[in-house]
């Protein structure tokens, strides 16, 4: 969460109000806040005005205090009233004005289409068929799926498409397919032969496997070769899988399925047989750890000691020799509103702290020597570039990667030598409705542009770049020339949020975590305002989207994990298994062994889940489950209202029985 801009927003207060005039004779009553248009485009820019009116309804001649917009990646308000669009959805505009707060909504329309992705070329054969995959995107790269594309054949005496873009081959040939939307356009080769195949054989003929398993099947010509340029439809009847184009099956559902390879009018079929998972297992709650009065943030566990920041200026540091009665043994105080990311060195000499809200608006990390674990002490701090905050940190070698809240850049400080840290680059996402904008309390700030999290794993950095999506970048590994002191942009996958969630809801890019070929990219979806420090419930929402980086310069999301009840995020992967909080979901344990394909949820790829409420906690009963940490053979799990759990998977878990806090 950008916790500095939304404390600003929701709760407006002193940082707001500090600067507000000096009270009118007359007090203000109402604030009208208008508009000359009430909609605005991608791009686009409105000068909004803001009236005071007193009690009688007249107007108190007093200009406005603050200017503020929710959601913020929406939209951001600047002193003026000039508020600029980012993303589409419904834009809250703000002003306080004599203590009073007026409000107006824009309708903000999603930045046009200016091109469409089509596969450049295909083959199918006389009476074959194909519907390829048409990406509809804007001029910054965008993908839109809520616009109609319009199709077209150059020559349909060879090759005809349909309105829903179904290719079928008439005759040998050549044509050429356009997608067309809005204000751009696509087009694919197709070439179109006699049908050489007299018929097809398909492997595995027959499969038995559970569901969430993948069945890579594939269909060669009379019993010889793999097909590889011709296009073969693939098709499976039964209630609960699917088949997707590259002959991969997967079912969520138990059950008897029959999968079809056609190549024009030659076809052939396979059976699969589909049994339960049966992953689940009993989760088993060690001990806990619960702060008085205090909401949890970030957690790292490093040998035997749990340092748990906290929204707040607090760290706390719990000695879980014995994990069933987790002592406290320090508190380590820093000036800061909330301490967010806690990790240390490898070699657990060195941790990094970092934190925002600080009452000297020197915010950035500070350093820790941590060679006494349960008594860290403050090296030293870098606030020189990042004083606008830093929320994620990630360390590698010498080198910590920050997310700089101010900027929504990526920084990187060299801390060889740990008392003179030392900024050596900087990186970040480009285009052109990024804003410098002046944020309640008179920082400058960019709108438009947000990094919450960045992992680094064999010289490349995952980044989860908010509505930009996931980028990759080559930091050392050499694939581009990168290096710690120069990124270099590898790839990008970017994600429709407003389709996703659709209007009301701040959501983007907020967790990475790469495991083997798969960057598990985490969605965090909060209300465009709301207000952090209340004990009231806050609705939250997320996906997890599974993205394959096989192909590190083609990314793909190939599969997704959704706890419908719940809000995504921090994750993390070892051993097959994913740990993660899922806010108002609680913890969370995934089986992700295996190719990864569809809904992991409705797979019944779950192994536990953990109710972690608390009557106790910030918000008595209520989950707010922060993140996880795999360590040994238990699993920390940190939650914002109740504090730390500490978890061990157990036993396959009974049919009927369920796991409760203290079980």
């Amino acid at each position: 969460m950008r916790l500095k801009v939304l404390f600003a927003i929701a709760i407006l207060g002193t940082t707001v109000l500090a600067r507000q005039e000096p009270t009118p004779v007359k007090p203000v009553k109402t604030v009208e806040v208008t508009s000359a248009a009430m909609e605005a485009e991608v791009g686009q820019q409105l000068k909004l005005t803001a009236v005071a009116k007193d009690e009688s309804g007249n107007i108190v001649n007093l200009k406005p205090a603050a200017w503020f917009a929710a959601p913020f990646d929406v939209a951001s308000a600047d002193n003026s009233g000039t508020v600029s669009f980012f993303n589409p959805g419904e834009a809250q505009i703000g002003a306080v004005v004599g203590g009073k707060v007026g409000f107006a909504r824009i309708k903000v329309k999603p930045a046009p289409v200016t091109g469409v992705d089509l596969p450049a070329k295909a083959q199918i054969v006389v009476g074959g068929a194909l519907r390829p995959n048409a990406i509809a995107r804007t001029s910054l790269g965008n993908p839109r799926a809520d616009v109609v594309v319009t199709w077209s054949s150059d020559d349909p005496s060879t090759a005809t498409v349909d309105v829903a873009g179904l290719v079928v081959g008439l005759k040998p040939g050549r044509a050429k397919i356009k997608a067309a939307c809005e204000q751009g356009a696509g087009t694919m080769a197709v070439e179109v032969i006699a049908n050489p195949i007299k018929s097809i054989g398909i492997e595995p003929k027959s499969a038995s496997v559970r569901t969430g398993d993948v069945v890579r099947f594939s269909a060669r010509p009379n019993g010889g070769s793999a097909i590889n340029d011709l296009a073969v439809r693939w098709s499976v009847a039964g209630e609960g899988a699917m088949i997707e184009p590259d002959g991969a099956f997967v079912a969520e559902q138990p059950g008897s399925f029959v999968v079809t390879a056609s190549i024009g009018d030659r076809q052939t079929l396979a059976s699969v047989v589909v049994t339960p998972r049966n992953a689940e297992r009993e989760l088993e709650v060690v001990g806990r750890a619960l702060p008085k009065n205090t909401q949890a943030a970030e957690q790292w566990i490093i040998g035997n000691f749990a340092y748990v920041s906290t929204i707040s200026d607090k760290l706390l540091v719990y000695d879980v020799t014995d994990p069933k009665q987790p002592k406290l043994t320090d508190t380590v105080k820093v000036d800061a509103r909330t301490t967010n990311d806690i990790s240390t060195t490898p070699d657990g000499k060195i941790a990094v702290l970092t934190r925002e809200g600080s009452s000297s608006r020197k915010n950035g990390i500070v350093f820790l020597d941590t060679s006494d674990p349960g008594h860290p002490k403050v090296i030293s701090e870098f606030t020189a570039t990042v004083t606008g905050g830093v929320h994620s940190a990630f360390i590698d070698s010498h080198y910590v990667y920050l997310t700089d809240d101010a900027t929504g850049s990526m920084r990187v400080i060299d801390f060889q030598d740990v008392k003179n840290p030392k900024q050596v680059a900087r990186w970040q996402v480009e285009n052109a409705l990024v804003r410098t904008v002046t944020e309640p309390g008179g920082e400058e700030a960019t709108a438009g542009r947000y990094l919450h999290d960045v992992q680094v794993k064999d010289g490349l950095a995952y980044l989860a770049y908010w509505r930009d999506g996931m980028v990759i970048l080559d930091v050392g590994n050499g694939m581009k020339g990168g290096s710690p002191e120069k990124p270099q942009l590898v790839s990008q996958f970017r994600m429709n949020y407003h389709e996703l969630y659709g209007e009301g809801w701040l959501a983007g890019a907020h967790a990475v975590f790469r495991y083997k070929n798969y960057v598990f990219v985490g969605d965090e979806v909060f209300p465009g305002m709301f207000d952090i420090m209340s004990k009231k419930r806050i609705p939250v929402r997320g996906i997890v989207h599974v993205i394959d980086v096989a192909d590190i310069n083609h990314p793909r999301e190939v599969a997704n994990y959704t706890v419908p009840e719940g809000g995504a995020h921090n994750i993390w992967v070892k051993d097959d298994v994913l740990s993660m909080g899922y806010y108002s979901g609680g913890a969370r344990v995934v089986d992700v062994s295996g190719e990864l394909r569809g809904d992991l949820y409705r797979q019944g790829r779950e192994i536990g889940r953990l109710w972690t409420g608390d009557p106790a906690g910030f918000r008595a009963n209520l989950p707010f489950c922060w993140g996880a940490q795999p360590h040994g053979d238990l699993i920390y799990f940190n939650d914002i209202n109740s504090g730390l759990w500490i978890v061990k998977v157990g036993k396959p878990k009974q049919k009927g029985s369920t796991t409760a806090p203290g079980d």
